[in-house]
């Protein structure tokens, strides 16, 4: 199987493959390194500066340095310093999805779609950003004028993930820049090259020194440590509950602003008077995207017993069809699992389903491609006491469970800790309305796979997390109210 590295070094604008951390508009490299890997072949793309604390105190200290002056600039002109940066990333479009394919692993033309979509959170936000309003209070007190203001919150910290590394550092990047605010980035270990490129682009942009830094290296110690700086006012992370939990634990310490982004069990709602053709077309797009590698994949199929095998049948017949490779191969669907620790997660489940009565109805065999590739499988009989149905799988294995009505599935639905995401296939209004009112998730997609954008607040309810990003709600992550009032002029 062919390589990333050799297609790395055909890139249009090689400057854009940074192996050094970017802090106070300069390129740091540090004799410490970290290893980035194809995770389809296992091949080293780069060696990558392993940054240390002082490291992180330097960002922190530049930052803050750098908010005093940002938050005067006028709104408008941030506006223009983060059109140039998406316009950057539509002119390197090819280059960044070259770079986000070899060392995430995803199909090249998901990794086009990725750029797209990373881009329009720039172009939102430099909108959104001036239209951040106050408020006048009617007054109370006799002579006063009440009045709210927002400012920006300051220095802030995002800690991306390696499933979305392009948008995940633009729809909070963006948000923060337009508010006002600075930021430094914390990307995950493996995948830090898009995070570099992207700070290339954004000094091309002419983004001032300190107001975006990305910091490189070894996730845990380098979080903790932002965390730890009073200095920093908010955070936003993107990545597991289990991780979201740890670091909202260090950042009470300093009491800080927290936008939590965790993860999913996605509920597919399928009822017998949906159209079985696009009822099968909208889960396949659900479940699959990314690989299956996304916090709002279809997770828990449920398919009223009306329509359950039909279903069964012709979605295992479309999973079929998907194609396993490397993403920079053609008509590739499904690419490896980043992270080898999620293809094991897969093979887990599936064993562990199997043995508690699950039947597979295609795949389930181990690739023949073997390291971090997982076969497409489709899992019938499905019941929620299994893990599969329990956990988030986060790869291209599908569970299939029948449900009876409208009240029963509504229940096992809402029976999980996490509430980020849930879809309702169905042609009833009255249904449509109830369940959406009921849902426990934050968002809810109805007779849709494809529900998200810069416009909308993308964020969960329980354990899936805090706050919102995108959308107005997302620029009032890095803001602050200021209630004013103002009594009479004194003589």
């Amino acid at each position: 199987m062919k390589g990333s590295a050799t297609t790395l070094k055909g890139l249009k604008r090689p400057d854009l493959l940074q192996k050094c951390a970017y802090v106070n508009g300069a390129w740091l490299s540090k004799v410490e390194t970290i290893s980035v890997v194809d995770p389809a072949t296992g091949e080293e793309l780069a060696q990558v500066a392993a940054c240390e604390i002082s490291d992180v105190d330097t960002a922190v200290n530049v930052a803050r340095s750098a908010f005093q002056r940002w938050r005067d600039v006028l709104p408008s002109v941030r506006g223009e310093y983060l059109r140039k940066w998406a316009a950057g990333m539509r002119e390197n479009a090819e280059d960044l999805a070259a770079i986000m394919t070899a060392e995430q692993g995803k199909p090249l033309a998901e990794a086009r779609g990725e750029i797209s979509y990373a881009a329009s959170f720039l172009d939102w936000f430099a909108a959104e950003g001036e239209r951040a309003y106050g408020e006048t209070i009617p007054g109370h007190l006799t002579g006063s004028r009440l009045s709210v203001q927002v400012q920006p919150v300051g220095v802030t910290v995002a800690i991306t993930p390696w499933n979305f590394p392009s948008a995940m550092i633009t729809r909070k990047a963006g948000a923060a820049l337009a508010a006002g605010c600075t930021m430094i980035v914390k990307p995950a270990p493996e995948t830090p090259l898009s995070a570099l490129a992207l700070a290339r682009l954004a000094e091309d942009a002419g983004v001032p020194a300190g107001v975006f830094q990305v910091i490189t290296g070894d996730a845990a110690p380098l979080a903790k440590r932002l965390l730890d700086h009073s200095d920093v006012r908010a955070f936003s992370f993107t990545g597991s509950t289990e991780v979201g939990r740890i670091l909202l634990e260090q950042s009470a310490k300093t009491l800080k602003k927290a936008s939590l982004e965790l993860g999913g069990n996605a509920p597919f709602i399928i009822f017998d008077d949906a159209p079985l053709e696009t009822a099968v077309a909208g889960c396949m797009a659900a479940k699959f995207a990314t690989s299956g590698q996304d916090c709002l994949a279809a997770n828990r199929i449920y398919v009223q017993r009306g329509s359950y095998q039909r279903f069964v049948e012709e979605f295992a017949k479309a999973t079929s069809k998907l194609k396993v490779g490397h993403g920079f191969e053609p008509g590739v669907d499904i690419g490896p699992m980043t992270k080898p620790s999620v293809a094991e997660k897969c093979r887990r489940q599936v064993s562990e389903a199997l043995c508690a009565g699950a039947r597979i109805v295609v795949g389930g065999q181990d690739s023949p491609l073997g390291g971090n590739f997982v076969t497409p499988t489709v899992l019938a009989d499905v019941t929620d006491d299994m893990l599969i149905a329990k956990e988030e799988t986060f790869g291209p294995v599908a569970a299939v469970l029948p449900f009876d009505n409208e009240a029963e599935v509504l229940a096992r639905a809402n029976n999980s800790e996490m509430g980020l995401a849930a879809y309702v296939y169905t042609r009833d209004l009255n249904r449509v309305m109830r369940l959406t009112d009921q849902l426990e998730y934050g968002m809810v997609a109805v007779n849709t796979p494809k529900f998200t954008g810069a416009p909308i607040p993308f964020g969960g309810w329980k354990q899936s997390g805090l706050g919102r990003e995108g959308s107005r709600h997302g620029l009032a992550e890095y803001l602050e109210p200021k209630y004013v009032c103002i009594g009479n002029i004194l003589d």
